[in-house]
């Protein structure tokens, strides 16, 4: 077994993006090989409608996969195919854009005007870049959660973990997905495949991530819970953890434990042209979407 090194930790980045909605950026637009095959990850978390309400209006994607996690409130939305439908607390949609789809999702919050979720963007392979879009539209009593002897809480929403499987399939990246609650002073070790790659972001509470060159993850300054805890090393709300190659984590729950979403997948390792919510191969595919976006070839029909 070898940890994983600790390769950065980095705070999630104020940034406005749809209509005017405030979010965090934890990583996006930037070296697509840092965490190939994942390319963006959206924080949007408020308590102002204000600050969200706007949304997301119609906008084109190719090429990639959106992955939408609500935890609090509700977002609408609907597409060029005729599609329509609304995502409540703890559901998950996995929507594949393939050759082309324009649609807007519109967070509305919950009663007391909380919004809180999570966008994750992975990259396709050119084999599937002009594939046909679909959706998966998971319910949140359709995630499978698997409870430890110590408390520790794992939800499944893509691949396998300690026997259960979630829900989301046919992934070309290959992911694992999961959402990850230690309680307080819990020190907890999760296996991951060494040809992924990973991060976790710290969403709740604190953790002391180890280190491969300090396995125990602690400089033996703080006792919590008979543990004892570096403070001043711990990753707290809204910061990103990117993982080095290894087979294993381990993980310190701070005096509040921790929640944390912990991601892994298989790299594509192929060229990437970027232009905003389109993602391909090379400039000569961008420029193609572009053109099918202007002389409106971008979309199949609704059916």
């Amino acid at each position: 077994m070898s940890i994983r090194p600790v390769v950065e930790a980095r705070s999630a980045k104020p940034t406005l993006e749809g209509a005017g909605v405030h979010l965090h950026r934890a990583f996006g637009f930037q070296d697509p090989t840092e965490l190939d095959p994942f390319l963006l990850f959206d924080d949007f978390r408020n308590e102002d409608p204000a600050y969200f309400q706007k949304g997301f209006p119609w906008h084109p994607h190719r090429g990639i996969e959106t992955i939408t996690y609500v935890l609090a409130g509700t977002v609408e939305h609907s597409d060029s195919l005729g599609n329509t439908g609304k995502l409540g607390a703890g559901s998950v949609q996995w929507m594949t854009a393939g050759r082309g789809i324009l649609h807007q999702e519109m967070p509305l919050g919950n009663a007391k005007g909380q919004m809180h979720g999570f966008q994750l963007w992975g990259n396709l392979p050119s084999s599937m870049k002009m594939t046909d879009p679909r959706y998966q539209d998971v319910a949140a009593q359709e995630i499978p959660e698997v409870i430890d002897d110590d408390g520790t809480r794992v939800k499944v929403i893509v691949g396998e973990f300690w026997g259960k499987k979630g829900p989301v399939e046919g992934i070309a990246a290959d992911p694992q997905y999961l959402d990850i609650s230690i309680p307080a002073g819990v020190k907890k070790t999760f296996r991951i495949d060494t040809y992924r790659r990973a991060f976790a972001y710290v969403f709740e509470g604190q953790a002391a991530f180890a280190d491969a060159s300090q396995p125990t993850g602690v400089l033996l300054e703080k006792e919590v819970m008979g543990q004892e805890v570096n403070i001043r090393d711990m990753s707290g709300d809204r910061t990103l953890i990117r993982f080095g190659t290894g087979d294993e984590i381990t993980v310190q729950a701070g005096p509040e434990g921790v929640r944390f979403l912990l991601i892994s997948g298989a790299p594509i390792e192929e060229p990437v042209a970027w232009h905003g919510p389109i993602v391909m191969n090379t400039q000569d595919e961008i420029r193609q979407a572009i053109a099918d976006l202007r002389n409106g070839t971008f979309v199949a029909p609704a059916h």
